[in-house]
């Protein structure tokens, strides 16, 4: 079991409008992270950034940049103007890429983005064209390639957490989505696990969306959430 501080619970505000994003952290004091994905941004603009980091909110921007070298390296530089707390780049765009960003992320803490948690195994060998690789060693070789380039840290599922701990130590940022309580659905996450279970592992920070975004009363299902997460250790 890891032993670090609580893990963090970034709120992924996964709404369709500024208003709602806003409604919603407004609504609930607890949360410190929120997540910003390409959904909602490209509806908003970038303008949501700044009324969230005005809102004393650490903003983890979720575009898993994956382009040449120096377009991702300006897009990081952005973001630090930003006040950007974290970003994701992902570990396919390769060292030179990442290496980049790493050099222009000043201080925006960079983790990179392995295999994504709705990929299953068949699905990761038809996309890079060949035979079956287990995921849990996809997603280490990658993390740890990442860590070479110079980013801080990984975005893996829950499944992955406890090897990926074990090769990056315990210093490093481990962001883990498909989260989900006892009872919630998976919808199109293919790799889970409960709060409790991924802060047990290892996760230093776990994102929740769908169990918090469409509860019936927010405040409480977050709050449950970090009790859960306090738990795993």
């Amino acid at each position: 079991m890891w032993s670090s501080v609580v893990s963090e619970v970034i709120l992924a505000l996964d709404v369709p409008s500024r208003e709602d994003a806003l409604h919603l952290v407004d609504a609930i004091p607890e949360v410190r992270w929120v997540k910003l994905g390409p959904v909602l941004l490209t509806r908003t603009g970038m303008g949501l950034v700044g009324e969230l980091v005005e809102r004393d909110l650490q903003v983890f921007l979720d575009l898993k940049w994956h382009d040449i070298p120096n377009t991702v390296a300006g897009a990081v530089a952005a973001a630090a103007d930003l006040g950007v707390a974290m970003a994701t780049v992902h570990t396919l765009g390769g060292p030179a890429m990442m290496t980049a960003a790493a050099q222009a992320a000043g201080p925006v803490s960079l983790v990179g983005v392995t295999v994504l948690t709705s990929h299953t195994p068949a699905e990761w060998a038809l996309t890079l064209g060949r035979v079956d690789q287990p995921l849990g060693g996809e997603v280490t070789r990658l993390a740890v390639l990442g860590r070479e380039a110079g980013l801080d840290g990984v975005v893996c599922s829950p499944r992955e957490i406890e090897s990926v701990r074990a090769v990056l130590g315990e210093g490093c940022p481990i962001v883990t989505p498909g989260i989900r309580r006892e009872g919630d659905e998976a919808g199109d996450q293919a790799r889970v696990a409960t709060p409790a279970a991924a802060a047990a592992a290892g996760a230093s920070h776990l994102v929740v969306g769908r169990p918090v975004v469409l509860a019936s009363e927010p405040r409480a299902a977050f709050r449950t959430i970090m009790e859960e997460a306090r738990c795993g250790h």
